[in-house]
């Protein structure tokens, strides 16, 4: 299933995008966008997908996740029946930030903050507590009021505790890495479907079996072989998604030399067998025909997702631009 385009759409002049949800049942919509995006769902539980994660989500979930992964919510129950699902979004872009730290370096940990978030990033209840906090003022009529909050809002969470999503974190290092571990993982990146030797990454980096170690684990933190078995699992978890391919050609597509291998490797580091994996998001894919049309929601995704169909609306949802202001 591949993830629709959605396109955020923030006004010329403004730095973010708050939108207000509330609905009555949260859609299964795969999509991605170029913005991060900070959710706080609440009244709310069901399934979460964010990359490569399917995990369960209850009341006061807080979510970021980084531009271009894929990710949805999809609902199964209600805190309170008869109040609607709701959730708070603020969009933002990687340059405001990096340039909102230059002007103003208290915000440098919040830039730190992003580094980590390349797999998606759940906050604890700190955080959470932080964002209800401020809700209020996210969704005033006062710009200067909502952008306020919003700063308020990302500098606390960069001091907040958070568990990271999915298995990507440690597969995005090149770019700081030195010459040498760039050109490993550039081999990897490139050779991971094929059975590849400690030897021959020595030989690429002019270095000892036993020096390559002690380079890879100290930039990434994971060995070799892990680092491998990862990129080969998110090579799986896309196939699995975006093709009806059986189980056994997938696992050989990704490079696992056998399925028993694939099969446990899947299940230790994903927490579920791969055919529980594409059962997650079939399951989630089963509500689409019956998911609702939230008013001023970017057009893009609701075009991509229900093009053709005329869908009944529940709910209302109401959409706020910041002015580039600090």
């Amino acid at each position: 299933m591949k993830p629709q385009y959605e396109h955020v759409g923030i006004d010329r002049g403004c730095s973010i995008r708050v939108f207000h949800r509330r609905l009555e049942r949260i859609p299964f919509e795969w999509h991605r966008h170029p913005e991060y995006e900070l959710t706080l769902t609440c009244n709310s539980r069901g399934q979460r997908f964010v990359g490569d994660h399917i995990g369960e989500y209850d009341d006061q979930d807080l979510v970021l996740v980084p531009p271009d992964l894929p990710h949805s919510w999809c609902s199964s129950g209600r805190k309170a029946m008869d109040q609607p699902h709701e959730a708070v979004v603020i969009w933002f872009g990687r340059d405001w930030v990096e340039n909102l730290a230059v002007l103003c370096p208290e915000y440098a940990p919040l830039v730190r903050l992003l580094a980590c978030a390349t797999s998606g990033l759940l906050f604890n209840a700190d955080g959470v507590r932080s964002m209800l906090a401020h809700k209020a003022d996210l969704l005033s009529d006062d710009s200067l009021r909502r952008l306020s909050a919003t700063l308020a809002v990302l500098a606390e969470l960069a001091h907040s505790s958070y568990s990271v999503l999915g298995g990507r974190e440690r597969l995005v290092a090149q770019d700081t890495a030195p010459k040498r571990l760039r050109r490993i993982l550039d081999i990897l990146a490139e050779r991971y479907r094929e059975p590849i030797s400690i030897d021959t990454l020595s030989e690429v980096a002019n270095l000892s079996p036993r020096s390559l170690h002690r380079l890879f684990t100290r930039h990434m933190g994971i060995g070799v072989r892990d680092y491998l078995v990862e990129l080969r699992l998110r090579e799986a978890c896309i196939l699995l998604v975006e093709s009806d391919w059986p189980v056994y050609v997938i696992a050989e597509q990704a490079g696992f030399l056998n399925l028993s291998n694939f099969n446990r490797c899947f299940r230790q580091r994903r927490g579920m067998t791969p055919r529980d994996y594409r059962r997650g998001f079939l399951a989630g894919g089963c509500y689409r025909s019956e998911a609702s049309t939230v008013t001023q929601r970017p057009f893009s995704l609701e075009y991509g997702l229900d093009r053709g169909n005329q869908r009944k609306g529940y709910g209302h949802a109401e959409v706020r631009s910041m002015p580039r202001k600090c």
